[in-house]
């Protein structure tokens, strides 16, 4: 509707200034022309400058970044607009959305301050599929062509054998969807991590892959929990300081690698206490304890993706080593969640060391490391059902909730990331200082736990989704705790006041310990606060856990057989900067009044705030959207699908249930694996494929799982709603 309108307005339009008749005070007509005449000039040269942005984006961004470092995602927002808005052919081989690649998840809220006009230009998803021919269609054709034209093909999801055409990149990183032309980031990464961070964590990764297999080998020897509790936790702390938006600071990275060097001294005396055998693999005996920051980053690019790549020489093999390292990355977030609740179990540590010891290996073992993968999924399912378990025995089963999302007056404090027992020991700390505490993004669910909303001063939520923090976070009158991932780099504007704690870190930006928020309160009553209550007050409704979705469970099966409900849809995962994500807010709007929507993750986001669905329900008067929570989460949708599958004695995939997934870093990775090892199949998946798949590792996920592509949002309901 509102490209509509600009096209229609544009028609109508004349300008006071150019090409009207219109005498303007002041001015000697006469001389107009002469006024005008370098206008044709200026708009070649913008022209000009526009179509270099397309053929050398990213030289433009490194320049760009360095010149104006706080406005640099807007620019290059703007620049890839009007590329598009020009339809310049050459967009056509560097992007398939709008403001991917260029504009770095530092900045996904700034689309929103794009002036109306250039907004209403924006081409839709399934438009921008059709112009740039990098849809998924393209990857799946390429797929089943690739038996009988070989390795040369190239596709948007990228071989690593093309990926690695690239000669002595500063970085390669490639471990989420947004990645630089989906490739890789080989400069600076999209996240704003540095060429130097990402040395450091593959450093580190490397590093646990080698205490992992020294943990094998204790474990082998006879050593109990307790004797590998330290070699747990130290696991569990490093990888997830490897995920995307967690950890830019290299100095902390570095203590976790010299941290690694004792753990793992530790393991090799209790090995050779027990009478073990030490394991004789080159990675177990890499040995970085007396190297300097400086030597550490520089061992890390030995240990990059390219190196280990050539040193495996299977492209197809080497794609499955890292499906299977990102999604250990995930599991191992998940599971230091638990941890954090006083959860660990030795069995799941187990498999986890297991896991990375096989991806230690630089043997091309095809199926070991399918298999690998699988198992992956399986050690995720786990730890998501553990985590779950966790977080009901501690704060009290979920129950559905309206949380506030309008501003209460008062001094504030704003509390973003995952950990829940970090939220409860603030709100601890600040009872009866007159200081209201809001959640944040993937915070949102803590309202729906009674061991959480008992506390009066836990007023509400405030701003969206993670990307958008760069500007929510500016707004907020307050200081703010970034618990886990999702952190960006800060702005100057809140630099002074935001936190980080557990395994978060960005270079200048304090870290709380033990979670001793002192100095956060501090902060909070020396800050101004929201001035007054905004009325009338804004909710949305959270807690719907499989705790209690399946009481529901009858009235939805009632529902489904006597037609008030057409068919069931899971829309979620993660979110993003990009613009062809807006195809799951589209998916959601789009689909027949009678359909049931459950959601999670900060994909959420796309459709809690979207006006059209909010406050709608079905006939027979069950809420139409539920929010079943985070990424976190996902264990209630994988037991309110398989409990629905029971109770109709049919699978889940004959199920009335359609997926459609939003991916984007390891966590979701982790997810994946998990419903594909539990046989689930046709999950479309989108917006794009991970840049780390080799088309033949595509089409063996194709052929047994028939994952799918996100498409035109028109067609993909009429076959969703058909049950394709």
């Amino acid at each position: 509707q509102k490209r509509q309108s600009w096209h229609r307005t544009s028609k109508s339009h004349h300008s006071p200034i150019i090409g009207s008749n219109i005498a303007l005070p002041g001015i000697n007509q006469s001389h107009r022309p002469q006024n005008y005449i370098y206008l044709p000039i200026i708009i070649l040269t913008i022209i000009v400058i526009i179509s270099l942005h397309c053929f050398f984006r990213s030289q433009t961004h490194q320049i760009i970044t360095s010149l104006l470092p706080d406005w640099n995602h807007r620019l290059l927002l703007i620049l890839d607009s009007l590329a598009k808005m020009l339809h310049h052919p050459a967009t056509r081989i560097v992007s398939s959305t709008v403001a991917r690649r260029a504009l770095t998840s530092h900045a996904a809220a700034s689309i929103s301050i794009l002036p109306e006009r250039l907004w209403a230009a924006l081409p839709t998803s399934s438009s921008l599929r059709s112009s740039t021919g990098f849809g998924w269609n393209d990857i799946n054709n390429a797929t089943f062509e690739i038996k009988n034209v070989g390795k040369s093909i190239t596709t948007r999801g990228m071989s690593t054998a093309s990926s690695t055409a690239i000669s002595n990149p500063a970085m390669f990183c490639r471990q989420c969807e947004q990645t630089q032309d989906h490739v890789a980031c080989r400069t600076v990464g999209v996240c704003g991590k540095t060429a130097e961070t990402s040395a450091m964590q593959d450093a580190l990764v490397h590093t646990v892959k080698s205490i992992s297999l020294w943990c094998v080998a204790a474990r082998d020897a006879g050593a109990t929990a307790e004797e590998m509790y330290e070699a747990n936790w130290w696991t569990l702390r490093s990888t997830f300081s490897t995920l995307t938006n967690v950890n830019f600071d290299e100095d902390r990275i570095a203590e976790f690698i010299l941290e690694g060097q004792k753990v793992k001294k530790n393991l090799a005396d209790l090995v050779s206490e027990k009478g073990g055998m030490a394991p004789s693999d080159e990675v177990a005996n890499v040995d970085l304890s007396s190297k300097s920051t400086a030597e550490l980053e520089e061992y890390g690019y030995t240990v990059s993706v390219p190196n280990l790549q050539r040193t495996m020489g299977n492209d197809d093999c080497f794609s499955l080593v890292e499906v299977g390292t990102y999604a250990l990355k995930g599991a191992c977030a998940y599971a230091a969640h638990c941890h954090q609740l006083g959860y660990m179990d030795e069995e799941i540590m187990k498999e986890i060391h297991q896991a990375f010891a096989k991806l230690a290996s630089s043997e091309p073992d095809m199926s070991g490391l399918l298999g690998n993968a699988l198992k992956v999924g399986e050690i995720s399912g786990k730890v998501l059902k553990l985590l779950d378990e966790a977080h009901a025995n501690t704060f009290g089963a979920p129950e559905p909730t309206e949380v506030k999302v309008t501003a209460t007056k008062g001094k504030c404090i704003l509390v973003s990331g995952h950990d829940l027992v970090d939220l409860e020991a603030l709100l601890k700390q600040t009872e009866g200082k007159g200081i209201n505490v809001y959640t944040h993004g993937e915070m949102l669910p803590a309202h729906s736990y009674p061991g959480l909303k008992k506390y009066p001063h836990l007023v509400g939520n405030y701003g969206t989704a993670w990307q958008n923090q760069k500007f929510e976070f500016a707004g907020f009158p307050g200081p703010i705790i970034v618990t886990t991932n999702c952190i960006l780099e800060p702005r100057r504007m809140y630099r002074d006041r935001i936190y980080s704690i557990n395994e978060v870190g960005v270079s200048g930006v304090k870290h709380l310990q033990n979670r001793d928020f002192t100095e956060v309160i501090e902060k909070a009553q020396s800050c101004k606060g929201f001035p007054k209550t905004i009325e009338p007050a804004g909710y949305h409704t959270v807690g719907f856990n499989h705790r209690a979705v399946l009481p529901m469970a009858g009235d939805v099966i009632d529902a489904v057989q006597k037609g008030i409900i057409s068919r069931i849809f899971l829309i979620g995962g993660c979110d993003g900067s990009q613009f062809d994500r807006n195809y799951f807010t589209e998916l959601a709007e789009e689909l027949p009044d009678d359909t049931l929507i459950l959601t999670l993750g900060c994909a959420k986001n796309r459709l809690i705030h979207s006006e059209k669905l909010i406050n709608q329900t079905l006939g027979n008067g069950m809420p139409r959207v539920l929010d079943m929570g985070q990424c976190n989460d996902s264990y209630s949708a994988i037991v309110v699908a398989t409990e629905l599958a029971k109770a109709l004695d049919c699978t889940v995939n004959d199920l009335p249930l359609s997926l459609c997934l939003s991916h984007l870093e390891q966590k979701a990775a982790a997810v994946l694996l998990t419903l594909l090892q539990m046989g689930v199949k046709n999950i479309r998946l989108g917006p794009s494929l991970p840049a780390y798949i080799t088309p033949n590792v595509l089409n063996v996920l194709v052929e047994n799982y028939n994952i799918m592509p996100t498409g035109d949002v028109q067609s993909d309901i009429k076959l969703m709603m058909e049950g394709k």
